[in-house]
């Protein structure tokens, strides 16, 4: 990081890069560039051999619109570096092959692609997985002292919004010398900052909050420095390096972040509670609601209670489904974090490739909708799910 962590989160997200353009833009531009010249062999080996820092290769990584986001990405999330994908499952991937090969805990629900990844994939590599639930946490001390070397978990969940204390389960991984991962996707830095808790690497889909426009696909890993060495090769070598394009547009959707997201989570919290209200929705799945189960951790870990809620539609699935495809407003389309607001149905779609038994097991019903919420009016939204609902 180039500026004090003790500036501003606003303030970071705008002057967080050390990067500056030689013609006195304010803003990094995009270096289009497969490779970079060097005015002679020592200059290039200085480079390739680590000893000074610059451009070289832009699948490496070595690219100026590169390293100004990750200068930014790092700053936001307290860390000493970041590394920058071109989606989030590739840097999950990156991660896991690289800390995850004596085996992987991974607690709670998660991305349905981050679960095929972890319960089909991987083992395939011979690296073993654990998934337990929320309501199994008792058995991570057993799990641990087995040797997996690495815990994973989002925090709040994908889709029911459970939270998990991360301090408390940061000191027992480390007590059997495992390290820690936080999917940190849906609070974004705004609202949570997990390394400052105890993690040891935070994860991003930089296509939702970070990203913010629906308009780019990119993910992100933040932690120190020699943590995060290892997982270089895998990046290069797997070739998953983010475009400098869509290095620029993040670094341009950065800026805005901290005031998009305070005003996602005002808009959500007020959705929340006309939601919870209404006669025709059994369950609200919201941290910023006090009767919500996590509401005291959520308060305790985070510094906003995020724009995601998951509402449980009084009948069943079909009823779900006529009130998601009654919506105006909310577009019917998987993601989450951009400036419109977006409705899906978990057994449709982020978690579809479940049997209909793990759902359940995992408390995800067929009448849930996942919502995002956006920019638009909290009372214009409000009237659009309350419409859909008659």
């Amino acid at each position: 990081m180039t500026e004090s962590t003790t500036q501003g989160l606003s303030t970071r997200s705008i002057h967080g890069s050390g990067v500056k353009d030689a013609a006195g833009s304010p803003h990094v531009p995009i270096y289009n560039t497969t490779t970079f010249a060097f005015p002679s062999t020592a200059d290039l080996l200085d480079v390739v051999d680590g000893k000074k820092a610059g451009a070289l290769y832009t699948r490496y990584g070595l690219n100026p619109s590169i390293f100004a986001l990750e200068e930014t990405l790092a700053g936001l999330e307290g860390a000493e570096a970041a590394w920058a994908f071109c989606s989030g499952m590739a840097a999950e991937t990156a991660l896991f092959l690289t800390h995850g090969r004596d085996g992987i805990v991974c607690i709670g629900d998660a991305y349905g692609g981050t679960l095929e990844l972890l319960a089909t994939q991987l083992p395939l590599l011979g690296i073993k997985t654990h998934l337990i639930l929320g309501s199994e946490l008792d058995r991570l001390d057993e799990l641990l002292a087995d040797g997996p070397k690495l815990v994973f978990f989002e925090t709040p969940t994908n889709p029911t919004l459970e939270l998990f204390d991360i301090r408390a389960i940061a000191a027992k991984a480390h007590a059997h010398g495992a390290r820690v991962a936080v999917d940190n996707t849906f609070a974004s830095p705004v609202n949570q900052r997990p390394l400052e808790l105890g993690a040891d690497f935070v994860v991003h889909s930089a296509t939702k909050y970070l990203g913010g426009h629906s308009d780019l696909t990119a993910g992100a890993i933040m932690g120190a420095k020699d943590l995060l060495l290892p997982i270089w090769n895998w990046r290069k070598n797997l070739g998953s390096m983010i475009a400098p394009e869509t290095a620029s547009l993040l670094s341009r959707s950065l800026r805005t972040l901290v005031v998009r997201v305070r005003q996602q989570n005002a808009s959500a919290l007020a959705v929340a509670e006309a939601m919870a209200r209404h006669p025709k929705v059994r369950r609200v799945f919201y941290p910023g609601l006090p009767d919500f189960a996590g509401h005291g951790l959520a308060k305790a870990q985070m510094h906003g209670f995020g724009g995601m809620l998951t509402i449980e539609v009084a009948g069943g699935g079909e009823d779900a489904t006529r009130v998601a495809d009654r919506l105006r407003l909310f577009a019917l389309a998987p993601s989450l974090g951009g400036a419109e607001s977006l409705v899906t149905q978990p057994c449709t779609t982020t978690h579809h490739g479940l049997t209909p038994e793990e759902r359940a097991r995992r408390g995800i019903s067929d009448a849930m909708l996942r919502l995002s919420i956006g920019l638009e009016d909290a009372e214009d939204l409000i009237a659009d799910l309350e419409q859909a609902l008659q």
